[in-house]
């Protein structure tokens, strides 16, 4: 007598693999895979194999300085040495922290402003917001909740950012639509449905809109024409706060200090990351303008107190790495430099546009470059590819690759970059 055969399912394996758990990614398709980076040098990495890679992103848009710069390494063994870190809690500061606070003051996109630190950007985006709030309903206004943010925004992955991404995926299996209430999405790039848009959610409601002055994540988005200026109008006359995002943009990217003075922004609060150290060591923040500091700093024991802060918000060593970073900014020239490197850019991928019918289309804003793939060409076997020719890039929203070299680069690298895309376009485009 046979055997009946089995209708049983045979289940998929559980994969294994190293302890760290890739962030953003699929697992199952890049264990065994990942490439593993084990020095630094300049705008190049070199991985634990011996191969050497063009860091065509600066890591995550940070490297701005490249790497292993000895001036920050030696900062920082210089401040360990001295003291790693203390907090800034009450009574408590560390002087690296109240330096690099007025220099940045100094800098800041907004007049006369306060500094709160914290360790990264979903930190600052997350202070931003509590903020606003806490704003209004100290003004008497509590219908004032709504935090607005436009459609493919990044915001970093706490639990504000994550509530007010435009990019669903980043919410996807947490059981509800917003870690966070009371936020909303409008048009990334319109600016006559941006203000129908407003309309339709009572401006009344609203506490502020957050935007990035170029959308990263979200495929590397100049603003439209007119678009940041609608946003500014909309919020000066419905008395609404406008946080501008500087995570990405700040310090130097597009050419400016901060992209708000590029665009002409005023700005009620700013949060900034990444490029404060060049990604040396986690540091962030926000710019407070003075309407929103002022009534925290009334002398009267009535006076309320703004809940925030972190272990390792205001760390000593990052902020001794930020006031050397801001050192080095100036004295290679950096910010000129990339006003260079934008012509340079914009100039190449306009002509690897122009020569490639896979390449659909190329944005450019300071040192900041998007390639948009037609659909037939998947954006990720194009990063693969460049990885095995030795560059790095990254697949954003919307079919893109990300071009973000530091801006230690030279003329030379950039068009090599570039012309690496090229071959790997033209492959593509025989499949």
């Amino acid at each position: 007598m046979t055997s009946p055969l089995s209708t049983a399912t045979a289940q998929p394996e559980i994969l294994t693999g190293p302890a760290l758990w890739p962030a953003q990614a699929h697992v199952p398709s890049v264990l065994g895979r990942q490439i593993v980076i084990d020095r630094g040098d300049g705008s190049f990495v070199t991985t634990v194999d011996g191969q050497r890679l063009y860091d065509g992103t600066a890591g995550l848009w940070h490297a701005n300085v490249g790497h292993a710069h000895p001036a920050l390494a030696q900062a920082a063994f210089e401040q360990m040495n001295r003291l790693e870190q203390y907090h800034v809690f009450a009574r408590f500061a560390n002087d690296k922290a109240l330096a690099l606070a007025e220099r940045l003051a100094d800098i800041a996109p907004i007049d006369d402003p306060k500094v709160i630190f914290g360790s990264g950007g979903s930190d600052a985006i997350d202070v931003a917001c509590k903020l606003a709030r806490r704003h209004w309903q100290r003004e008497g206004r509590p219908e004032k909740t709504i935090i607005v943010s436009r459609e493919h925004a990044y915001h970093g992955l706490h639990a504000f950012g994550t509530s007010i991404a435009g990019l669903p995926f980043n919410r996807e299996g947490l059981g509800t639509e917003s870690l966070v209430p009371e936020t909303a999405l409008v048009s990334a790039d319109d600016p006559e449905l941006l203000a129908r848009q407003i309309a339709e959610i009572g401006p009344e409601r609203i506490a502020a809109i957050v935007t990035e002055p170029i959308q990263g994540t979200g495929g590397m988005n100049p603003p439209a024409p007119g678009y940041l200026e609608a946003i500014s109008t909309i919020c000066r006359e419905n008395d609404i706060l406008l946080i501008v995002d500087e995570v990405i943009t700040g310090f130097g990217r597009t050419g400016t200090m901060f992209a708000s003075e590029r665009y002409g922004l005023e700005p009620d609060l700013v949060t900034f990351a990444k490029g404060v150290t060049s990604g040396y060591l986690p540091l962030g923040g926000v710019f407070v303008h003075p309407r929103i500091w002022q009534p925290f700093y009334v002398d009267s024991p009535d006076t309320p107190v703004l809940r925030f802060g972190s272990t390792y918000a205001g760390h000593a060593t990052a902020a001794a790495v930020a006031l050397r970073h801001l050192d080095l900014l100036d004295e290679e020239r950096l910010l000129p430099r990339v006003v260079e490197l934008e012509a340079l850019l914009r100039d190449e991928l306009d002509t690897l546009a122009a020569r490639r019918p896979g390449v659909a289309e190329v944005r450019v804003a300071g040192f900041l470059g998007g390639v948009q793939l037609v659909p037939e060409i998947a954006n990720d076997r194009v990063t693969d590819a460049l990885v095995d020719l030795g560059y790095i890039t990254r697949p954003l929203r919307g079919n893109t690759l990300q071009i973000s070299p530091p801006f230690v680069t030279s003329d030379d690298e950039v068009r090599a970059f570039v012309r690496a895309i090229d071959e790997v376009v033209a492959s593509e485009e025989q499949r």
